[in-house]
């Protein structure tokens, strides 16, 4: 059996432009008690393909969501490009790999990669855990931020996920 990428299990095909995802219709969801999610923090874009972006100075942290995580049940494995390596906006820089599928990780700027998060790549269980805090994945020294405007804010992205 081949094992579905990620971004399809969640409604995005590689190669196809981003759109967002369908939220169940009302009418089969009334009457379901909705969990609580916990807040998105602020300080963060957040993209359709499900990785948040955070600017710090001159760097570029990326993880993934909360919303991610859920989707994927247990991170088992994290794969980032190493240090020094260069990328277009939009290419792979990395992947996790669960229970479920393996998800290629996006960065929606061009830049170079300058620290992987060592501390995942030894304990996956961290994504799970602490997705934006010790769950990062890489930082990034961006060439051009330019792309970071299309992402969404945490309470676009809240509303649509969670």
């Amino acid at each position: 059996m081949i094992p579905h990428r990620f971004h399809e299990v969640l409604g995005k095909r590689s190669g196809q432009p981003e759109t967002p995802n369908r939220l169940p219709d009302a009418r089969l969801t009334a009457g379901i008690p909705r969990m609580s999610t916990p807040t998105l923090p602020n300080d963060r874009v957040y993209s359709t393909s499900h990785e948040w972006h955070k600017v710090e100075g001159d760097t570029l942290t990326l993880g993934l969501t909360r919303f991610a995580v859920d989707q994927l049940t247990d991170v088992t494995f994290v794969q980032m490009k190493s240090p020094g390596h260069k990328f277009s906006a939009g290419d792979s820089i990395g992947e996790v790999e669960s229970v479920k599928t393996t998800s290629d990780i996006y960065c929606a700027c061009p830049g170079e990669v300058v620290a992987v998060n060592s501390a995942v790549v030894e304990d996956p269980s961290l994504v799970n855990s602490d997705p934006y805090g010790a769950g990062w994945l890489v930082k990034i020294r961006p060439s051009d931020t330019s792309g970071l405007s299309s992402l969404m804010d945490a309470q676009t992205y809240g509303k649509q996920y969670s």
